[in-house]
């Protein structure tokens, strides 16, 4: 048989398609389109919130074991410490019962001056009580995961507390679930109020600090900070109730290359651990924005007043 009747064609076997670099060149391209278009257009919320209440059955099942030795850990340890607790009661009741008077009065004479001043009283929120399910899977953030979500009428943006203060802000809704984002996560920003000076400024999320912090930014050197200040919410930005405490000033550090000192707090809700919390409703229908957003928006009015 002559040489040139042969097929020179490779075979189906060795037919190895596109190159190695072609398939590497289209799904980098088709994985920055989809990270663009879910940071613009949210294309797959849909999907993460099926997979959310899809997952949630699975969740709750894997979480009672880890409830249950919890719970007879808590019951021993509560045992022990029951007595020590009753005779902190007692104490902290005649204190208490000494100071019952004088509360009495302070707010008679609070009702009086809002009457002169005609100050309107606080507004009455409404709010939701939530459990802490678990904490969120990512390690480079401070989140968590609450029993409540778009089925229990959770809007974005709602204030998280705890019987101390201000825990953090809803920052994703799912149809059963909620993902809060901590007071110390260096995404949220928090408009505050010195309760000593009136100062107003910015709490940023520290979770450098140890087990995670706060921090005042952009504050000069001669600013009236001192340590043990309590910061509270001033609800300027629309989103927090004003007054609820936030942090406390731990420490001051003066650098002499810059001219704003570094200011540490310590938040006054409890970041680890918590289980049971409060939800509060907006003040506005403006909660939508993210935190950073929110607390950047209310920058520009505070900069026109100083003028």
């Amino acid at each position: 048989m002559a040489l040139g009747t042969l097929d020179r064609s490779l075979p189906p076997f060795f037919n190895q398609g596109p190159s190695v670099f072609s398939k590497l060149l289209f799904f980098g391209a088709l994985s920055l389109f989809l990270m663009v278009a879910d940071a613009r257009f949210h294309v797959t919320q849909p999907i993460r919130s099926a997979i959310a209440t899809t997952l949630y059955p699975v969740q709750w099942v894997a979480l009672q074991p880890v409830r249950a030795f919890k719970e007879a850990s808590q019951y021993l340890a509560d045992m022990s410490q029951a007595q020590s607790e009753n005779e902190e009661a007692r104490k902290k009741l005649v204190l208490q019962s000494l100071r019952a008077g004088q509360v009495e009065q302070l707010l008679q004479e609070n009702n009086r001056l809002r009457k002169l001043l005609e100050l309107k009283d606080k507004l009455a929120l409404p709010v939701m009580a939530a459990e802490v399910l678990y904490d969120a899977a990512d390690p480079y953030t401070r989140k968590v995961i609450i029993d409540r979500g778009q089925a229990h009428q959770v809007a974005l943006g709602s204030p998280v507390l705890d019987e101390s203060g201000v825990l953090g802000q809803v920052t994703r809704v799912h149809p059963l679930v909620s993902e809060v984002t901590l007071v110390v996560d260096r995404d949220l920003a928090i408009p505050v109020l010195n309760v000593r000076s009136g100062a107003r400024s910015v709490a940023y999320g520290d979770p450098t600090a140890g087990g995670g912090g706060m921090e005042l930014r952009f504050m000069g050197s001669n600013a009236d900070v001192q340590e043990g200040d309590l910061l509270t919410t001033s609800g300027v930005d629309g989103i927090y109730p004003p007054g609820l405490p936030v942090a406390r000033v731990s420490r001051i550090e003066h650098r002499a290359e810059s001219t704003f000192s570094k200011i540490h707090c310590v938040p006054q809700a409890l970041t680890t651990g918590v289980r049971h919390v409060i939800v509060v409703k907006p003040l506005t229908s403006d909660a939508a924005l993210p935190p950073a957003t929110g607390a950047a928006a209310v920058g520009p009015p505070r900069k026109e007043a100083a003028k």
